[in-house]
Order: C-alpha cells, then structure tokens, then sequence
C-alpha cells in the first residue's frame, strides 16, 4: 500500500497541541488526511488485517 498511503506516528508527549486540534479522546486513534482534511478515524486497537480493510475502506480507489 506504499503507493496508496504515508503511515505516520505523532507521540503525543512530545506534541501535546496536536490531538486536541483534532479531537483525540483516546489512544490509539487511527486517522486518514486527504488535501490535508480528516476523511476517516478510528479509535481504538486493530489488528494487521482490520487496519488494512478500514484503510482499503476509507480511501479512494
């Protein structure tokens, strides 16, 4: 999925603004930035083959 999406990991110790400006209540919370708006967000832990399936679910073909 390289070619689809960007994984990236913000510790929120070191960047304590940024969840709030978001609306992250819980951890982990799972989001998807398109043109730099959230189009999707998940709360909570997913396996390998569930993260993939909402990945696949919530991005455009």
């Amino acid at each position: 999925m390289a070619d689809k999406v960007k994984v990236v990991k913000l510790n929120v110790d070191d960047s304590p603004i940024t969840p709030g400006r978001f609306g992250v209540r819980g951890m982990p919370t799972f989001m998807i930035f398109r043109d730099g708006k959230v189009t999707a967000t998940q709360l909570g832990a997913m396996n390998k083959s569930r993260l993939v399936q909402w990945v696949e679910d919530s991005t455009p073909a």
